[in-house]
């Protein structure tokens, strides 16, 4: 159903240090820049697009919103937890814990402020 999605950043850099861990500890890889100043992140089919608005205005995160990010194990929520408080992400609701239907999960904001949420539904 989705193509992609596209996130506003006031700091590329930045968020380039903090996806590029979160995105290592599922086993990604690092972001890529493309011609139009984009930072890019290509996991599993996903396409996950950083931007500066192209409005000139600052970029807020959206109030309600989640970006979902699957992971393989409930350690690569870990693993992908770790790295966001790391690297200038903020935990945010309960710490990394199995939801009754079974999914492990962990939330961040990144350091824009979007919401974020790696689940996965292995036990392992």
């Amino acid at each position: 159903m989705f193509t992609h999605i596209m996130i506003g950043s006031n700091d590329l850099e930045r968020s380039r240090r903090f996806y590029d861990a979160t995105f290592a500890a599922l086993g990604g890889k690092p972001g890529e820049m493309d011609a139009r100043g984009r930072l890019i992140y290509l996991h599993e089919g996903g396409r996950l697009m950083i931007t500066t608005p192209i409005d000139g205005k600052p970029a807020t995160a959206a109030n309600g919103g989640t970006i979902g990010i699957a992971a393989a194990s409930r350690d690569h929520v870990f693993a992908w937890h770790a790295a966001g408080t790391a690297y200038g992400g903020t935990a945010i609701e309960s710490p990394p814990t199995e939801r009754p239907n079974g999914a492990f999960v962990a939330y961040l904001r990144d350091p824009d402020g979007n919401k974020l949420s790696a689940r996965s539904h292995s036990t392992k």
